[in-house]
């Protein structure tokens, strides 16, 4: 099974995810900015609300993915105030025609002082955890 791992992050809150994510699924954590080189079955998307609404720059890595080249998007990520972004995600999955996994994994993260130290080391095992299960 070949996976790859993407994200999005202004703060370093879904960095510290992504790498986690990778580190349990054996692939590298790498940003959105580098695109996939080859086809694969799973692509684990970290990403988080900005101003209500995921960032125009995770609209454009998902519009441009080839449905041809991803089996599958799992989303993953944190934020401060607003929960999941599936939603949104899914939209844009949907518009390119990859299938978006019903699980996902989300958590707080800080900004401007609210919920500070998070994501924690508790927190990025639990989505190393969510993304071993991912591939059972």
């Amino acid at each position: 099974m070949k996976i790859a791992v993407r994200y999005y992050t202004k703060t370093g809150n879904t960095k510290r995810l992504a790498e986690a994510v990778a580190k349990a699924v054996g692939a590298e954590a790498l940003p959105i900015g580098t695109p996939l080189t080859e086809a694969v079955d799973i692509l684990f998307l970290g990403n988080s609300y900005y101003a209500f609404s995921i960032d125009p720059e995770v609209r454009k890595f998902i519009a441009s993915l080839d449905k041809k080249m991803v089996g599958k998007i799992v989303n993953f990520g944190s934020a401060a105030m607003l929960n999941s972004t599936c939603k949104k995600v899914k939209a844009e999955a949907d518009r390119v025609g990859i299938p978006l996994d019903e699980r996902e994994f989300h958590c707080k993260g800080e900004f401007k002082g609210i919920h500070k130290g998070k994501p924690d080391e508790e927190d990025c095992k639990a989505a190393a955890e969510f993304a071993k299960n991912i591939l059972k």
